[in-house]
């Protein structure tokens, strides 16, 4: 199974770690709704270091 993490992008352009999810949908809908409550941009990426998705506020 593979493990997502989520991160969020800081007010310098930083991406900062939040946390891992071992489903890409609850990691998806974790990181929407985290980034539509602080206004900040997060992103999922898998364990090999690949970007899967950018979600804007």
């Amino acid at each position: 199974m593979a493990r997502i993490k989520i991160e969020w992008q800081n007010n310098v352009g930083r991406w900062q770690y939040f946390q891992t999810r071992a489903n890409e949908a609850d990691a998806y809908r974790s990181a929407r709704n985290r980034a539509r409550s602080t206004g900040q941009r997060h992103r999922l990426v898998d364990e090999d270091g690949r970007l899967l998705d950018v979600i804007e506020p």
